[in-house]
């Protein structure tokens, strides 16, 4: 057996799944490493403990694989929004960012605005949330120190040019919202200088685990305002409040779940034995076939059909009054998808279950007769 196929064997979610955008059902390397670390938790045996410890290096060391950071620029996080809390409470300057973007990233920048006054929002004005390196050139000024921006849009499913991007801002820090396309997007995040994400959606590591990845750059910039005893240089600082350390750890606020860590560790060590390009590739197809059956029903897209500029995300946008009635079609076929707005997003990973696009068929037929009735 392939790596590739133990990989897609290793779905556990029933057919009709088709909502990783918003979480990944747990995979079965994620659930064996749960099962195996609380039971050295719950047993607690002579020298256990130290193995929890070690979790934490080795889930820093998995990002580090398939990031190109090394370990000591990876800090863990329980989420991306702790991450990018992290990363704008340190700036100082103006941030160019759009206001379509995923809320962690716009709430992020404009908290840290309202609480240090050392960082100023600047907003991007974007065609239907895209962020593109034209539109970044455009509107650049000499007072923007740094750009946020999502690696994929969750609404638009428009993946993000870090490298157009980072050609464009020079030496400025380039900030990633990466969940919406790490371990799923072979992205080049050696262009960015801060990627923060979770493991929650498409790594289907389940919730409380994260990680911020930070640049050389990113490092002699950022100002650790959130850091804890566990962020400095001294294993334990007993007696004297010793200085954040100069590498990432400065950005901790205390010792992380041990378990959660384990298993952020097993789905990222899976996916880089698999390759994230080969991943991508599987999902692309898989992106492909779901494009090709929703044309046949002839319902708009909003997503890219470029395979250089999507992700997993398929949006459909039906005619404003159709809406409720692709929503319930799918509902009643089993279908999980996200509706925001106007428009149905479905997210389509590297395993689609010939049942599942059975499914969907059934669905988009379904509300084609009504909607023609």
């Amino acid at each position: 057996m392939n790596s590739l196929q133990n990989f897609t064997d290793g779905f556990r979610n029933e057919p009709g799944y088709l909502d990783f955008g918003r979480v990944g059902p747990l995979s079965e390397v994620v659930m064996a490493e749960i099962l195996g670390q609380n039971e050295v938790l719950s047993r607690a045996r002579f020298g256990s403990l130290d193995h929890l410890a070690e979790q934490d290096l080795r889930a820093r060391t998995a990002v580090s694989t398939l990031t190109g950071f090394t370990p000591d620029q990876v800090v863990l996080q329980p989420n991306t929004s702790s991450g990018l809390m992290q990363a704008m409470f340190g700036l100082t300057g103006s941030v160019l960012l759009s206001a379509a973007d995923f809320p962690s990233v716009p709430f992020a920048a404009v908290r840290a605005a309202e609480t240090l006054h050392v960082v100023t929002p600047v907003w991007l004005e974007t065609v239907r949330g895209r962020v593109t390196p034209g539109q970044i050139r455009d509107q650049l000024t000499p007072a923007v120190a740094a750009v946020a921006v999502c690696l994929v849009d969750s609404r638009t499913g428009y993946r993000a040019d870090l490298d157009g991007i980072r050609q464009v801002i020079g030496d400025r820090l380039l900030i990633v919202d990466a969940i919406q396309g790490f371990g799923v997007v072979d992205a080049a995040f050696e262009a960015a200088d801060v990627v923060a994400s979770g493991g929650q959606k498409w790594t289907r590591a389940g919730w409380g685990t994260g990680f911020l990845a930070l640049s050389e750059r990113a490092l002699e910039r950022l100002v650790p305002v959130y850091s804890g005893y566990v962020g400095t240089d001294t294993a334990e600082p007993w007696d004297e409040v010793t200085p954040p350390s100069h590498s990432a750890r400065a950005f901790r606020v205390t010792n992380g779940d041990s378990v959660a860590q384990a298993r952020f560790a097993a789905a990222l060590e899976q996916t880089a034995d698999v390759g994230v390009d080969v991943i991508q590739a599987a999902m692309n197809d898989n992106v492909s076939q779901i494009i090709e059956l929703v044309d046949e029903f002839v319902i708009d897209l909003v997503s890219p059909r470029d395979v250089r500029e999507r992700a997993g995300l398929v949006v459909l946008e039906p005619p404003a009054e159709l809406l409720t009635t692709l929503v319930a079609s799918l509902h009643n076929h089993g279908i999980s998808a996200t509706m925001r707005d106007t428009t149905v997003r479905l997210s389509v990973h590297a395993a689609l279950d010939p049942d599942t696009v059975t499914m969907l068929r059934g669905a988009l037929t379904a509300y084609a007769l009504t909607a023609t009735y």
